[in-house]
């Protein structure tokens, strides 16, 4: 991967001028269709990547593509599901013969149930580590194998609070989480002598439109709200600054590492 250019001011310090600038590269968002896994499609595309934002359901997949065109971006409209290896190893081929490589990974897709965990069937349990965990782990063998053959490449999952710390009655989304946050370490120690970096971004409480009546009319919403010492819950575009630096050059030297954008959820303690 070409270092971005450099130039040199009046102190004598060497300036890299284009750190965040992706353009040239290519981004594969999976679960980048809709919620945090499209702010940061969308978010890739406006710093200057190609981008291809995939999903299971087709129709969000070609919104999704359209807002990557309308941005003078490159991409393409294909479906791909974790659960199912082809789906993503014809993604992979389909990325690379348009665009003759990947060079930024995103795994997002990710889903969760409440349950007692005495009440948590054997198949739900699946299920959920078969989607978070495992989903994210084919997608990183399939672009992983192209990016160290490649020489470059940037890899980030995302994780969550829950990798760190436990949530009531979602032991199944926190146990694939802590082993999304694992995997990521684990990768990284591999594929560092490869050029290639993988991190992860734990975001804290974001709204969607799958959480707002949670948020904003339970309980458990407002504990949430209460244990954020920015009083707020965050909006899905201020994960997009997190997602271009570990994307982009500026993180040539980070690698193992997640990054928490929570507005001060892991940092608290007592907060009044």
């Amino acid at each position: 991967m070409d270092r971005a250019k450099t130039e040199t001011g009046g102190t004598g310090i060497t300036m890299n001028t284009d750190l965040f600038n992706l353009a040239g590269r290519t981004a594969v968002v999976v679960g980048g269709t809709s919620g945090i896994g499209q702010a940061i499609a969308l978010g890739l595309a406006a710093a200057g990547a190609d981008v291809i934002a995939t999903s299971r359901r087709l129709n969000e997949v070609k919104d999704t593509a359209a807002k990557i065109a309308a941005l003078g971006r490159r991409t393409i409209g294909l479906q791909a599901d974790v659960m199912d290896r082809e789906s993503l190893q014809a993604l992979h081929d389909a990325v690379l013969g348009s665009f003759g490589g990947a060079d930024i990974l995103v795994n997002s897709a990710g889903i969760t149930q409440r349950v007692a965990t005495l009440q948590c069937t054997e198949a739900d349990w699946n299920r959920i580590i078969e989607t978070n965990l495992t989903g994210t782990l084919r997608a990183c063998q399939i672009f992983g194998r192209t990016m160290v053959q490649q020489g470059h490449g940037r890899i980030v999952n995302i994780a969550s609070l829950a990798t760190f710390v436990a949530f009531h009655e979602v032991a199944a989304y926190g146990a694939s989480k802590a082993g999304v946050g694992s995997l990521t370490r684990s990768l990284a120690i591999e594929w560092a002598k490869d050029g290639v970096c993988v991190n992860a971004i734990a975001p804290g409480i974001f709204r969607t439109a799958l959480n707002e009546e949670l948020l904003d009319k339970t309980a458990r919403g407002q504990e949430l709200l209460m244990r954020t010492p920015m009083k707020r819950f965050g909006a899905t575009d201020e994960l997009v600054g997190a997602a271009i630096f570990l994307a982009s050059e500026a993180a040539s030297f980070v690698t193992g590492q997640i990054l928490t954008v929570d507005g001060g959820y892991m940092a608290s303690g007592v907060n009044q």
